[in-house]
């Protein structure tokens, strides 16, 4: 069953990610990959993270589906104008990857090349308009394509956003747009989630709650004071600044709010940001 009978299916679905090394040797996401193969439904595999220069997403996709992964090919307007953004968007399909996440992406300011230029001539909600039309046969210059792609199209929210309002708005654009799931910024508050859930449940859209893995107390505070929309509770960081073996308390953080999580959503999302052999600890410690 391909990742968007799943969807259709009404099945609770799991994801997790990798991150593409900044260099050559792709061994250790390979091996990292084969950790997940039958307790995961699908792998982002994200598109140079945080504006940090690194293997691309797309060439990964691609290796992972050689090896019978199902990978989901994450997209972000901020390296490409919608030449290359279309371009690529047809050579995925052309290799058989048929999930695309849309995004803006981070500033590069915020990366390694903090010179490097922006380009950001689409964004993520134009960018599911262009995926559509792609599919219908044309490109965004109305020339049309031979042969034309099919794609399972998902999009980003982060329902910790104060004020909430800009985040639903963006939603709803992204919902008509066509986009097929979603997956959340990280979510540490349930109740803001059963807030945001409640707000959206009209849309009949599969939302999947994101789970990142709390390396220590420091990496909570850093989220607190730099990551929009994101806030860990200082009871959590007072377990992690308290724990002695920061990994079994990180897995037992996230297997609890995975717990809390799922009769809310449709599905989990999880970013373990380095800690990838953790993944398949967390999901036996939420019973996943």
């Amino acid at each position: 069953m391909s990742f968007k009978e799943k969807l259709k299916s009404g099945k609770f679905i799991i994801t997790s990610e990798v991150g593409p090394p900044k260099g050559t040797d792709i061994h250790v996401l390979l091996e990292d990959a084969e950790l997940l193969r039958g307790r995961v439904d699908a792998i982002n595999v994200t598109d140079l993270q945080s504006s940090v220069m690194r293997v691309g997403s797309l060439v990964v996709c691609h290796l992972l589906k050689q090896k019978g992964h199902e990978p989901i090919f994450q997209v972000t307007c901020r390296d490409r104008n919608r030449l290359a953004l279309q371009s690529d968007l047809l050579s995925a399909y052309v290799l058989g990857i048929e999930n695309v996440l849309a995004l803006t992406g981070d500033h590069p300011v915020l990366g390694d090349h903090p010179q490097a230029k922006p380009v950001f001539d689409l964004d993520s909600v134009s960018l599911i308009q262009a995926i559509r039309k792609l599919e219908a046969g044309y490109d965004l210059a109305d020339k049309e394509l031979q042969g034309k792609p099919k794609f399972c199209v998902g999009a980003v929210v982060n329902p910790g956003a104060e004020p909430l309002e800009p985040q639903l708005i963006k939603f709803e654009q992204k919902i008509r747009a066509g986009a097929e799931f979603i997956q959340t910024q990280a979510v540490y508050e349930t109740d803001k989630f059963v807030n945001f859930i409640e707000q959206v449940k009209q849309f009949k859209v599969p939302i999947f709650a994101g789970i990142v893995l709390l390396k220590s107390a420091g990496m909570a505070r850093f989220m607190n004071k730099n990551v929009a929309g994101v806030y860990v509770p200082d009871n959590l960081i007072k377990e992690m600044e308290q724990t002695k073996d920061k990994s079994a308390q990180s897995i037992e953080i996230a297997a609890r709010l995975i717990k809390e999580l799922k009769p809310l959503c449709q599905g989990i999302h999880i970013m373990p940001i380095g800690w990838d052999k953790k993944v398949p600890l967390v999901l036996d410690a939420a019973g996943l």
